[in-house]
């Protein structure tokens, strides 16, 4: 399959499951307003259909084509109706992760996957209790710079972790990839591993 995206932690869950694949990075441009779910699917299709143009249009790496299948995903986090992206420098983040503080907030990730002739969407949805965090914690956090190109400005898989009270879903939807949703939409995924 393509991965769509230059997420090293989408890289690692499908390395992780056995899954070959190879990274096309798509470069398109990203919603970054409207509702959560609605933007994160979007932004998963239009990764997922440049990569497969891409593909088709040079004739498939592989010679097939473009018939591998494509996989997009995009990842918003999202409290009282706000879109959290990724922190553009340190004071953005200190911001997003004192509005997080003490309350709920979702992550939400759409996945698409393309194959030749069909296109499956779906949305993963997972709420995340932060604890109550002073300026102590967040300098600390923002110290780790794990913040750096993350939706909310936390990696849960990383010290972001001192960050979180529990969850309530998909864990890997968190760090980036839902693992559920994802074989929902290609339940054909696995047997390919053997």
């Amino acid at each position: 399959m393509i991965l769509a995206s230059g997420s090293p932690q989408r890289r690692a869950i499908l390395e992780q499951l056995g899954v070959e694949f190879r990274v096309v990075v798509s470069g398109v441009e990203e919603l970054e307003e409207g509702i959560a779910e609605e933007v994160a699917v979007e932004n998963a299709r239009r990764k997922a259909r440049a990569v497969a143009a891409a593909q088709r249009g040079a004739g498939g790496e592989h010679g097939g084509g473009g018939a591998e299948p494509v996989l997009g995903v995009d990842t918003v986090v999202t409290l009282d109706h706000r879109l959290y992206g990724k922190p553009a420098d340190p004071v953005e983040a200190a911001a997003t992760l004192r509005a997080l503080g003490g309350r709920t907030h979702r992550v939400v990730s759409g996945v698409c996957v393309l194959e030749p002739g069909d296109e499956r969407t779906a949305a993963a949805v997972t709420e995340v209790r932060f604890r109550a965090l002073d300026d102590r914690v967040v300098a600390w956090y923002l110290r780790t710079g794990e913040w750096r190109d993350r939706a909310g400005g936390y990696a849960i898989q990383g010290r972001g972790a001192a960050l979180v009270e529990s969850i309530r879903g998909d864990y890997l939807n968190v760090v980036g990839l839902p693992v559920a949703t994802l074989l929902n939409l290609l339940p054909t995924l696995l047997f390919s591993v053997f």
